[in-house]
């Protein structure tokens, strides 16, 4: 009957005009989770080709990390000489990819193939845990050209 959107492969370019290298200092953050979610998932409020069939509503996803001794120390020292904490940044790059893993979940759960106007919310809790929160909209797709 409906048939689930197959899911999207994100496009990088691998050289945007105008820029040939990253700034002086500049490093690739360490370890990031490939950016593939079993559902479509877009901060846009539609989908080009596709009509919103049905709106399930709000859903969310959820995590709360805390930093660990290793990396808060490792951060500090880091931190004297400016620059960026690569240990914070793995951290919220990590928490976001399971915020919307979980927030695809309470999509699909409703049966939605989809979720528009995802934001990020981000807090930080007793100077030591991270919260990140995804949300949006999840909804039914259909291609437009479907009556």
């Amino acid at each position: 009957m409906n048939q689930p959107m197959p899911p999207q492969q994100p496009h990088y370019p691998q050289q945007q005009p105008g820029f040939q290298q990253p700034p002086p200092g500049y490093q690739q953050p360490p370890q990031q989770p490939a950016p593939q979610f079993p559902i479509l998932v877009s901060t846009m409020n539609d989908v080009p080709g596709h009509r919103v069939a049905r709106v399930f509503g709000e859903v969310a996803g959820l995590t709360v990390r805390s930093r660990g001794l290793g990396s808060n120390l490792a951060a500090g020292f880091r931190s004297l000489g400016g620059g960026e904490i690569t240990e914070y940044t793995q951290l919220l790059y990590h928490s976001r990819h399971e915020a919307i893993m979980r927030m695809c979940q309470h999509a699909m759960s409703f049966g939605a193939n989809g979720i528009l106007a995802m934001r990020f919310d981000c807090n930080e809790i007793a100077n030591t845990m991270s919260e990140v929160a995804a949300y949006g909209t999840a909804v039914l797709l259909e291609p437009a050209d479907k009556a």
